[in-house]
């Protein structure tokens, strides 16, 4: 069953959700022997996928949300198809690179890593990543862990604890490739930061339930906190990578 915990904010998403370094697609890719065909399963607005776009021939980008497949990063190498990632449509054998960003936590791990098995060639490469808090000053961080852990603790979705432990704990079926550690590092403002926050799956659910905007309770403290809302700070956060190779048939 599709847990949609994200579609209502497509928009906000789209705008507010951090992009990830070139760094990172330029080392996943430099892993492929073939550069052909990549897939990125829940691509939500194709973050991931227009990353990839400058190492690989085609780009299918995959997602089971139409809303956010609406909001998505328009290029000539992706084609986006709604679909799951249980369930891409690929040829058998016909994929150089799997990547998904900040979503495998959602997915039946029994079926998406079949189909992986199925579609990826016998040389090709599958890298899953999210990332958890932010860094941006010891007063600031302290009051996002408050909202994260105790004013939003009781709404988190139970697949959130994949992200809680780095993805360590995932299951993980492959031949696994050490990764090196990328960092997110943007400029932000107040107002990136508070709607970054809002897209939370976690605060949605409270709003939801309560009918009140939970970041009512730390607006002010972390108003303080910020300074002139639009003085630019930066915000970064460490992405939790795991790579693997299909395992060598015996």
């Amino acid at each position: 069953m599709f847990k949609d915990h994200f579609s209502k904010l497509a928009e906000s998403y789209a705008k507010y959700r951090p992009h990830y370094p070139p760094e990172l697609f330029q080392y996943l890719a430099s892993l492929c022997s073939e550069h052909d065909l990549a897939w990125d399963c829940a691509t939500g607005n194709g973050q991931a996928a227009a990353g990839l776009a400058p190492f690989f021939k085609r780009i299918l980008a995959t997602d089971l949300s139409k809303e956010q497949l609406s909001q998505s990063i328009p290029n000539g190498k992706i084609v986006y198809r709604l679909a799951s990632a249980e369930n891409s449509g690929l040829e058998s054998e016909s994929v150089d690179l799997i990547t998904s960003a900040n979503a495998a936590h959602w997915f039946n791990f029994e079926l998406f890593y079949h189909e992986v098995k199925r579609v990826l060639k016998s040389d090709g490469k599958i890298g899953l990543w999210c990332y958890l808090h932010s860094g941006i000053t010891k007063e600031i961080d302290k009051i996002a862990k408050h909202y994260a852990y105790e004013i939003l603790k009781s709404y988190w979705p139970p697949e959130r604890k994949y992200v809680e432990e780095k993805y360590q704990t995932l299951p993980f079926p492959f031949e696994e490739i050490k990764a090196p550690v990328f960092k997110m590092n943007l400029q932000w403002n107040f107002f990136n930061f508070t709607g970054y926050l809002k897209t939370w799956s976690a605060s949605q659910r409270y709003l939801e339930e309560k009918k009140k905007d939970p970041l009512d309770l730390i607006k002010e403290d972390l108003r303080k906190s910020w300074g002139e809302p639009e003085t630019v700070r930066t915000v970064s956060w460490n992405i939790h990578l795991r790579i693997g190779r299909l395992p060598c048939q015996k």
